[in-house]
């Protein structure tokens, strides 16, 4: 029998007969497939189905997370016995407990997450799909001379959760993937270069030829590149780039961080932190989005919010713990896993766009650089200190000329959004984390030769 919510309420109440004074439960059962194809070959195919319960018991403030993916009744009562050992152990937290009951969702949008075609690709035909992206990059041009591979997968979910305070909601999801990789070749020199498309739904994957021909371009884009000297100059985030600047914002606005006095962001909350064109939001509702959810990890209610606002910082990002921590409610912002408490994380967390179109951007730039790849990790939340490597394409009196890399771009966070001077209008709302071009004025490069 699938575990749903009978049996959620069963397990719950064996930890309430036990002496838990609260407890809330989380399963995940999906399937997943790839496949990998290189130099037309297929490398590796994989199919797999996995499973897993995380309980959470509460004796008053003291509480223990256990999972297990067996589901045997006899597994069961050992993990409810388990849990509720561990809780009685650990130390009291005054902020440790479910939310308040009211707090629950009640209402709970349909998103259409889930796409009923994916049962229907055969294994060929999945494995033709990453093939067919691989020979259009191989297809577009003969500079494109070998490959990293391409790769087909997509997965398929199902989650419940249910707590002891009658929270009980289940809800599925599916999610498709194709990328590649090509390398192009030219005078001695290669360069690598990808592109990818994701979807919850297989018709709003862009097609094979569309990848294929996108990731050559790329790579074949970055044939020629040179070395710059150090200076200062304004810089052009592309659309994938842009979006890593509001991973690392998402990090430093994590109740966690926050209350811990380990992010630059702590103590800002009405202030000023962007520059007054950046409203950036965290919508769960999107209809198909790739982080939409109906209710977040503690079962309160998806809604849209916004975290900045015409550049001033309207919210933290927030579960029940971390808000409690400072004294603030949850933003709804709970995820989970099985084998562990919740935790603070994003769902479709985008920069609204701008009016300018992405050539107006690089129009306005005299000399500079427009990123099209970000290397390494070199950021600091608590400092807001950046310094990645990158490369891209030089720009010259509006112009993009020629490829650039080996570069390391150096700032700090708490400069950099208020320094975003242009905001593009080239939205992706397709990507979880998504933002449009963005220019930042004044960014230090670090090369290693003078330009010619």
């Amino acid at each position: 029998m699938p575990f749903g919510l009978e049996q959620a309420e069963a397990v719950l109440k064996k930890a309430a007969r036990r002496g838990a004074s609260a407890a809330d439960l989380f399963f995940s059962e999906g399937t997943s497939f790839s496949a990998q194809v290189r130099l037309r070959e297929v490398e590796k195919t994989s199919s797999a189905k996995s499973k897993g319960l995380g309980l959470r018991i509460f004796f008053g403030k003291r509480a223990a997370v256990v999972s297990t993916s067996d589901l045997d009744d006899p597994a069961l009562d050992q993990l409810v016995e388990d849990a509720c050992a561990l809780a009685r152990c650990v130390e009291e937290d005054p902020f440790s407990g479910l939310p308040d009951a009211a707090a629950y969702a009640t209402d709970f949008p349909a998103l259409d997450l889930v796409d009923p075609e994916i049962g229907g690709l055969s294994i060929e035909e999945k494995i033709d799909l990453a093939r067919q992206a691989e020979q259009a990059a191989f297809d577009s041009d003969s500079r494109i001379t070998n490959s990293e591979g391409a790769d087909f997968g997509h997965t398929e979910n199902r989650i419940l959760y249910a707590t002891s305070a009658g929270f009980a909601q289940t809800y599925s999801t599916s999610a498709l993937s194709l990328s590649v990789s090509p390398i192009a070749a030219s005078d001695g020199q290669m360069q690598r270069d990808y592109w990818y498309t994701m979807s919850r739904k297989y018709r709003g994957l862009q097609t094979p030829l569309s990848v294929g021909r996108t990731a050559a371009q790329r790579a074949l884009r970055r044939l020629g590149a040179r070395k710059v000297a150090t200076q200062q100059v304004p810089v052009v985030f592309d659309p994938e780039t842009a979006a890593s600047l509001l991973e690392h914002l998402a990090s430093a606005l994590s109740g966690y961080a926050i209350y811990k006095k380990a992010s630059f962001l702590a103590d800002r909350l009405g202030a000023q932190i962007a520059a007054p064109s950046i409203t950036l939001y965290d919508d769960p509702t999107l209809p198909s989005g790739l982080g939409s959810r109906p209710f977040d990890g503690e079962g309160l209610p998806a809604r849209k919010k916004s975290v900045i606002e015409n550049g001033v910082l309207k919210s933290y990002l927030l579960d029940t713990y971390s808000g409690r921590k400072l004294g603030l409610p949850s933003t709804g912002n709970a995820v989970r896993g099985t084998a562990g408490p919740p935790s603070v994380g994003v769902s479709n967390f985008y920069l609204s766009a701008g009016a300018y179109t992405p050539d107006e951007i690089i129009a306005s730039v005299r000399t500079g650089l427009y990123v099209t790849e970000l290397i390494g990790f070199g950021v600091n939340t608590v400092t807001g200190d950046y310094s990645r490597g990158a490369c891209g394409l030089w720009i010259d009196n509006g112009a993009l000329t020629y490829p650039v890399e080996e570069i390391t771009l150096a700032g700090n966070l708490r400069e950099m959004f208020q320094q975003i001077e242009m905001v593009g209008n080239d939205l992706d709302l397709t990507r979880a984390i998504a933002a449009p071009t963005l220019k930042i004025n004044g960014l230090t490069l670090a090369g290693n030769e003078r330009l010619p």
